[in-house]
């Protein structure tokens, strides 16, 4: 009986590999693809050392390797739109535009040249099927569930992908690459934004936006220093803001808690349970829906307002024009425009997805824009 093809992306990583392992057992004709989305030596992807374990993985389970360079593709589709969010204000997470528009994307691509029906990767997520749907769904492992960066993939895309660790703990893949003498069986895991690596965060930035001196306010109206440029800045954040020790709040270290773009303010409050950090509904834009919830709203789910959150209690209260409005049942620390919100119902599975654009700000003087 001929073997179904499957494509998989291959990281050089020890999930992907782990994933091929997998594949195979279940009787696929796995073919791999690398894919360079990075040319810089002090970025975390260091694509040579990459690619050498991804080839020595699959040589030694006789999968096939395809390497693909997507470094143009990447700086004009990810890279640009992760410049512009900057300068716009926001902090954004280009994961989730890489997943939508180059990993998958070169998957399928790949897939229809060789004659594959089917593309995976070594996401730790599940797809389930409902009414003639599929969702993105949690994976069991919740420590390292990334179901929150793929919720833009629809269910015409899920249709044909397997998400082979979804199932398993991470540690038992470690486990499986031991018991079968994988070469990066206790390779480090990479973490943090590729392109940026062991670099300070806005050092990096700062290559590729000019910088323009702004006012450093408090949130009761004192101006107590200058900055380089709000999108050095992003709220919650408390180191690297230049303000100093001051006398004031009991010593309490100061936070960002908002920033208005039009006249490069940042504001900052003292203390980390400072009322003006926590909000309790938002605004997201950019919206993609796995199901259709308009004849239902209000619509209660539970939320993520970025990676690593907790899931938080909340009701859609509209949906309009690529628009979603949302209240949450308690306050929640930090909400920050440009990262995404991911929707789920209560048993894990992704209703859908967008882009924090506002959130309320009781504490702030009106006028002040988010």
């Amino acid at each position: 009986m001929k073997k179904e093809k499957i494509v998989l992306g291959m990281s050089g990583g020890v999930d992907s590999s782990v994933a091929a392992f997998l594949l195979q057992k279940r009787g696929f004709e796995v073919h791999g693809v690398f894919m360079k989305n990075w040319d810089d030596e002090n970025a975390i992807c260091n694509a040579e050392d990459d690619y050498a374990d991804a080839l020595s993985v699959c040589n030694q389970l006789q999968v096939p390797l395809k390497k693909i360079n997507y470094t143009k593709e990447y700086k004009e589709r990810v890279f640009n739109q992760f410049l512009i969010d900057h300068q716009n204000g926001f902090t954004p997470n280009p994961d989730v535009l890489c997943n939508k528009e180059i990993k998958f994307d070169v998957f399928q691509k790949y897939a229809e040249k060789i004659g594959a029906n089917k593309i995976a990767s070594g996401h730790y997520a599940k797809i389930v099927k409902a009414n003639g749907k599929f969702f993105i769904c949690k994976a069991v492992d919740s420590s390292k569930d990334q179901s929150y960066f793929l919720y833009q993939l629809t269910s015409k895309i899920l249709e044909s992908v397997e998400f082979p660790l979804g199932n398993i703990l991470k540690k038992d893949i470690r486990k499986i690459a031991q018991e079968n003498n994988l070469i990066n069986a206790s390779k480090k895991d990479s973490t943090g934004i590729c392109f940026i690596g062991d670099r300070k965060y806005n050092n990096f930035v700062s290559q590729f936006l000019k910088s323009n001196i702004g006012k450093i306010i408090t949130v009761d109206g004192e101006e107590i220093g200058n900055h380089n440029g709000h999108m050095y800045f992003t709220v919650g954040q408390r180191k690297g803001l230049g303000i100093g020790a001051r006398q004031s709040a009991f010593d309490q270290p100061w936070y960002v808690v908002n920033k208005d773009i039009d006249n490069n303010i940042v504001y900052v409050a003292q203390g980390p349970d400072h009322p003006a950090l926590f909000s309790d509904e938002l605004i997201a834009d950019n919206m993609y829906w796995n199901l259709d919830i308009q004849k239902n709203i209000p619509f209660k789910c539970n939320a993520k307002v970025r990676y690593r959150d907790i899931d938080h209690s909340c009701s859609i209260l509209s949906s309009k024009d690529d628009q979603c409005y949302i209240k949450f049942d308690h306050k929640i620390k930090a909400i920050t425009s440009g990262q995404s919100i991911v929707l789920y119902h209560e048993n894990g599975v992704c209703i859908g997805g967008g882009i924090i654009r506002k959130r309320n700000i009781p504490f702030l003087n009106e006028g002040i824009n988010e």
